[in-house]
């Protein structure tokens, strides 16, 4: 039976609270954001974010050694998934958006893309595999 090294990760937010003085609020996280003091830092490990994988590779402790395998979509991040699959649903909605009255030739098209894209960003909500890219990303 083939044996997996699986690199798994999730994210551990550390906040901090302090008090600024400014004019307004958006001037107070300015400040906040670009203060780099955080020695006072606090975990919150209630909130940890998901936990997804980032590496995988064939064979016993192979992590960095080996080829990387791909990693099947619906394993990765979800944040991420929504992020990355952003751009292309906005590109697409300003094309359709902006077809002249009386339509084009091109309309179908774009309109199988974006059913293509809705399929996609469909499977990302369902935590499953993309089915653009036959489950891997």
């Amino acid at each position: 039976m083939p044996l997996f090294t699986i690199e798994t990760t999730y994210h551990l937010p550390i906040h901090r609270q302090r008090n600024y003085e400014a004019e307004t609020l958006d001037q107070a996280c300015d400040l906040a954001i670009v203060d780099e003091d955080w020695d006072d830092n606090k975990s919150d490990v209630e909130a940890s974010g998901e936990t997804y994988v980032t590496g995988i590779w064939e064979g016993r402790d192979a992590a960095y050694i080996g080829r990387a395998l791909p990693i099947p979509s619906r394993f990765g991040e979800q944040v991420q998934r929504k992020a990355d699959h952003f751009e292309l649903l906005l590109g697409l909605l300003k094309i359709l958006a902006h077809v002249p009255e009386g339509g084009s030739a091109d309309v179908e098209l774009w309109r199988r893309r974006a059913d293509t894209a809705i399929a996609k960003a469909e499977a990302i909500l369902a935590g499953e595999n993309d089915p653009i890219e036959g489950g891997a990303s």
